[in-house]
């Protein structure tokens, strides 16, 4: 048997450096924030700014805000060797362009690199990112399309640009994304591919049985924690499909969701497509119990007890892992009481390589969750953290059982 070390949970991100280039345009307010918002994650960051871009925000803003020299000139390299219009890059995680103009696209779509920041772009070993602020005219523009187009072929990620009111007075697509989106890209951009390659199905959310048209068993489950289990296994290179019961949550970006409300229709959903997945994670709130029988008009309300008839509904992780061709299983155990002692009976009752223990009254609805892995090897606490973080935790964890299996 293989023992597993829990991984070293963080909430910051995978990225030490960045190189963060400015051009002209209004937009470029925002990336005062951006730059506070990198430092205050524990990221340096470079700060370089093209000439149309000085003419908006003072170089020495940014100086103050990132801590580090501000670059705008090709020709004042700032390194020994004379290659500053080089060496900024080497050892940076990304180059981050916010914004980025229409102008600055079309020059690194077609090569050209006649100032500091579109010399970089073209000399870089990292990742580049971009993101486009302009007219809505302009980002419409054919030209425009296809040099975003050309971009994103060469493997140049384009981040936004969203829809609204701009400077000038229209509206439409063309807004720089918020530096919160912007820092927010990057960072699930950035995560280590560990299930490259893996299929992964997972359930979230509560489930919904219903008794008449209007009414229905259910529980306070939020759905957080399996939507951000859906999007860390996304980063980390896996194709996700969650299966979900009734929540007010977005979908997480490149995860196929299909949506049920109660727990029959939760495993018919599950049955259909486990047999082509590598792993399961089973995270939602299933009831555990169903209407025996489910009126088909309203029961009025009357002076007298009402008694409702419950039955057992499918355990769908249960059927999961029993299948003759399993992948592999994960489930989650959220208890009232005796967490630890009734999530070890569950896991070994229903065969499972790994379950996650909570407390069910401090995980449902909450923003933070603090978990116990159990498996063969034992217990193995993680502390309290947010939800998105723990996720990228627990993806971790499981990538590395199945790569010890």
């Amino acid at each position: 048997m293989t023992t597993i070390e829990p991984s070293t949970p963080t909430s910051s991100p995978p990225i030490r450096r960045i190189v963060l280039g400015l051009t002209g345009g209004i937009a470029v307010y925002k990336s005062a924030e951006l730059t506070r918002l990198f430092v205050k994650a524990g990221v340096a960051v470079d700060v370089v700014m093209t000439p149309a871009a000085c003419r908006f925000i003072a170089p020495i803003t940014l100086q103050a805000l990132s801590g580090r020299p501000v670059r705008t000139d090709l020709w004042e390299s700032g390194a020994d060797n004379g290659m500053g219009h080089i060496d900024l890059t080497r050892g940076a995680d990304a180059i981050v362009v916010a914004p980025a103009s229409a102008d600055f696209l079309a020059k690194v779509a077609n090569g050209h690199a006649d100032d500091l920041l579109s010399t970089l772009c073209s000399a870089r070993d990292c990742r580049l990112f971009v993101a486009p602020a302009m007219n809505r005219q302009m980002w419409h523009n054919a030209a425009t399309q296809r040099n975003v187009a050309r971009l994103a072929q060469d493997g140049v990620a384009i981040l936004g640009p969203d829809s609204g009111e701009q400077a000038c007075g229209e509206v439409g697509d063309g807004r720089m994304l918020e530096p919160q989106a912007i820092f927010d890209a990057l960072v699930a951009a950035m995560q280590p591919k560990v299930l490259a390659g893996k299929r992964v199905l997972l359930t979230a959310g509560p489930t919904f049985e219903p008794i008449d048209p209007v009414r229905g068993i259910t529980n306070t489950s939020s759905g957080k924690m399996g939507y951000a289990i859906a999007q860390a296994a996304a980063e980390a290179g896996a194709q996700v499909t969650m299966v979900s019961g009734p929540t007010a949550l977005d979908t997480p970006a490149g995860v196929e969701r299909v949506d049920v409300g109660s727990a029959r229709q939760m495993a018919d959903a599950v049955m259909e497509r486990v047999s082509a997945c590598d792993v399961f994670i089973a995270v939602a709130a299933v009831a555990d119990y169903t209407p025996a029988i489910v009126s088909e008009r309203k029961i009025k309300k009357s002076g007298a007890p009402l008694a409702i008839e419950l039955k057992p509904t499918v355990d769908i992780l249960a059927t999961v892992a029993a299948a003759a061709r399993a992948p592999y299983c994960v489930g989650f155990a959220a208890e009232s009481h005796d967490v630890l002692a009734h999530a070890e009976e569950k896991r070994k009752r229903k065969k499972l390589p790994l379950i996650i223990a909570n407390r069910a009254q401090d995980a449902f609805g909450a923003d933070d969750n603090a978990v116990t892995l159990l498996d063969d090897a034992g217990a193995h606490p993680l502390p309290p953290m947010d939800k998105l973080a723990l996720a990228r935790t627990l993806v971790r964890e499981i990538a590395q059982r199945m790569g010890s299996r």
